[in-house]
Parts: C-alpha cells; sequence; structure tokens
C-alpha cells in the first residue's frame, strides 16, 4: 500500500508547481490565475529509499521496484467553499478520498504573483482552509445525526455508536478545533474512521519559499512551525521552484544542484518522510535475483497482513516469514551470509514486521 495525500491551499501558492515537481510532469498548469487547476491531476512518484539500492547491489537483483505513493493536486479553495463558492464543492469531494492533506502555504514575497486575499499571511491561509472543512464537516455531521434518529431509537448498537462519536466531533468543531484532535477509542476506531470527516485527516504543512530561503526557512515558516508544534502536526519547508527545477535534472546534476543551493536533499524527500510520519508507515523489502521491491504498510502490521499487500492469497494462505534485518543483510552480504550467522529468524502470524525487514514468506495456495 502507499497512501494519497491531497495537495491544497489558496490559488497561486505553489500547489500546482509543487505536483510537477514532485511527479516530474507538467501535467498540472501553474499559472497565475485563481482556478487554473480545474479537474484533480493525479500523479504517482517513486518513494525514495537507498537502502532499495544497497539491497539490490547485494542481491544482483535485475529490476529495482520502489514504493509509490499518489499526489493530487486539488482545485484551489476560497472563503465560501464550504458553501460551494469557487470550485468548493469539487475541492471538498476529492479531499474526501485521500488520507493526509498537504497544505501548501505561501510563505514568499512576490509582487508578479497576486494573492487571492492581496496579502501574504500563512497562518491567515491555513485559518481560512481549515475553517473551510470545519464548516463542510458541521453540515456533514448534522445531517447524518438527523439520519440516525430512528436507528438510535431503535436502539441499533451501531447506530449509537455512530451518534456518539459525531457529536464529539460537533463539540470539538464547535469548539474551534478540528476532528482530528477528539480522542478516541481503540474500540470506536474503526466506526470514526468510517465517517470520513474532512478534519479528521492528518495535515502536513508545506511552506513554500524563495529559493534564498529553502535551506533556513524565513519568519512566515517559523510561525507556521510553531503552529505545526502546537496541533502535533508536521511542517516542511521547500521551494517549489526548486523542486521544479531539480525535477528536470538527472541525478548527477540534481546532486550538484543541491549542493550548491546549500541543501541535503530534495524536497520530494522531505514531503515523504514527514507524510509517513504522520500516517505512521514503513516500508519492508523483498529481494532476490529478479528483483528488490520496496513495500509500504502501517506501523505495527503482523505478517500475514504484510504478505497480504503482495497477494491476498499470500495472507489467505500464510504460514510464516523468513526474515533478515536490513543491516544484517548489509553486513553479512546477503541471504546465505544472514543464514549461516544464524540472522534469518523464521516468523510466525504474531510477528509485528520492523521497518527495513528483508522478508520472505510461505504460504498454502
Amino acid at each position: 500500500m502507499g497512501f494519497k495525500t491531497g495537495i491544497v491551499g489558496l490559488p497561486n501558492v505553489g500547489k500546482s508547481t509543487l505536483f510537477n515537481a514532485l511527479t516530474r510532469t507538467a501535467a498540472a498548469q501553474a499559472a497565475n490565475f485563481p482556478f487554473c487547476t480545474i479537474e484533480p491531476n493525479v500523479g504517482e512518484v517513486a518513494v525514495p529509499d537507498p537502502r532499495l539500492a544497497t539491497l539490490s547491489e547485494i542481491a544482483g537483483s535485475k529490476q529495482v521496484i520502489p514504493a509509490r505513493m499518489t499526489f493530487v493536486d486539488i482545485a484551489g479553495l476560497v472563503k465560501g467553499a464550504s458553501k460551494g463558492e469557487g470550485l468548493g464543492n469539487q475541492f471538498l469531494a476529492n479531499i474526501r478520498e485521500c488520507d493526509a492533506i498537504a497544505h501548501v502555504l505561501r510563505c514568499f514575497e512576490d509582487e508578479d504573483v497576486t494573492h487571492v486575499d492581496g496579502r501574504v499571511d500563512p497562518l491567515a491561509d491555513a485559518e481560512t482552509i481549515e475553517t473551510e472543512l470545519m464548516l463542510a464537516d458541521m453540515e456533514s455531521i448534522e445531517k447524518r445525526l438527523q439520519g440516525l434518529v430512528r436507528k438510535v431509537r431503535g436502539g441499533e448498537k451501531e447506530a449509537v455508536q455512530q451518534e456518539r462519536l459525531l457529536k464529539d466531533a460537533m463539540a470539538a468543531l464547535e469548539d474551534g478545533r478540528p476532528a482530528r484532535t477528539v480522542e478516541v477509542s481503540d474500540d470506536d476506531m474503526k466506526t470514526w474512521k468510517g465517517l470520513q470527516l474532512l478534519t479528521q485527516k492528518p495535515v502536513l504543512y508545506v511552506c513554500n519559499v524563495d529559493e534564498g530561503e529553502a535551506a533556513e526557512g524565513n519568519a512566515h515558516s517559523a510561525k507556521v512551525a510553531e503552529k505545526a508544534a502546537a496541533e502535533g502536526a508536521v511542517s516542511v519547508v521547500i521551494s517549489a521552484r526548486i523542486e521544479e527545477e531539480i525535477s528536470q535534472l538527472d541525478d548527477e546534476e540534481a546532486e550538484m544542484f543541491l549542493s550548491e543551493m546549500g541543501l541535503e536533499e530534495a524536497g520530494l524527500s522531505r514531503v515523504i518522510r514527514a507524510g509517513y510520519q504522520l500516517l505512521g508507515l514503513q516500508t519492508y523489502f523483498t529481494v532476490g535475483p529478479k528483483e528488490a521491491r520496496a513495500w509500504t504498510i502501517r506501523t505495527g502490521t503482523l505478517a500475514p497482513q504484510a504478505a497480504g499487500v503482495i497477494h491476498g492469497d499470500f495472507e489467505r494462505g500464510f504460514i510464516r516469514a523468513e526474515t533478515i534485518g536490513y543491516d544484517d543483510y548489509v553486513a553479512l552480504k546477503g541471504e546465505q551470509g544472514a543464514k549461516d550467522a544464524g540472522k534469518m529468524r523464521v516468523e510466525g502470524k504474531g510477528y509485528e514486521v520492523k521497518d527495513g525487514d528483508v522478508l520472505h514468506f510461505l504460504f498454502n495456495a
């Protein structure tokens, strides 16, 4: 599994420029006017992980297949979107389908790029979008509570649970807090996720700064970082223009360019890492002479479910997993060396897969 992140923000903050850079395409038209992105553009990108190249070199793999994640470039939002202003209804429908929100905030000054509200204030921009999402959630909750009345009166257990959770969410929203701030028990989590509220989704704040500020950020991005820390969210500083330039270069040229700009890595890597952190994701590997491949799972996933990411039959007929830790695989020069050193373990259905595990699954078809 990967994860699907919606790139959102007010018009002209750099959403489409970032999308173009992330997906290395020009599919999203980047233009200096609102709503240049009319339909959501969807792009898949490889998850950068240097461990995969190391594993493939040791195993002599003919093919290297990285994990992938999906970005969705969603039309710019304005005040009143929750009531259908601008492209509001479409925006809200598209974001509902995503696992997380990458909220691009304008943290650069440029008189040639107009701001829909005529000023550069990333905190106000963030509040505008959050408010619209909260208003949309409140309207949705009101309608759903009305639809549950009869079932609740009839004592339906699931309806009673949904009503309680919806009321908890409404209380938070009325208090000016997004639904993701509500504390939910493990027993309620499945139903809670099924509510699909917009403000449930984890948020990654992407601070789009000028090229010269990409390494350290600026006063605007510092304020966003404070906001993210207070919310338990994550913020990343990038320059969408730099990322777009890098996307047109080969690996060697990109590395030189980053070095000249004082950057250790491309913004894509930071955005993906932050996204993994937000959603509690990790990677395991399957390695052999045919291919070396990375697979994305949630932290805490058990071996049978990890096997199911490859194919449902692997999960249904799971017998055991042969497991080598990444460090052991590298230090002992591959599978045979790990076996000889006693570092290959046999794990059963209760094994919790670790980040970097090199796995081989045995199953009954």
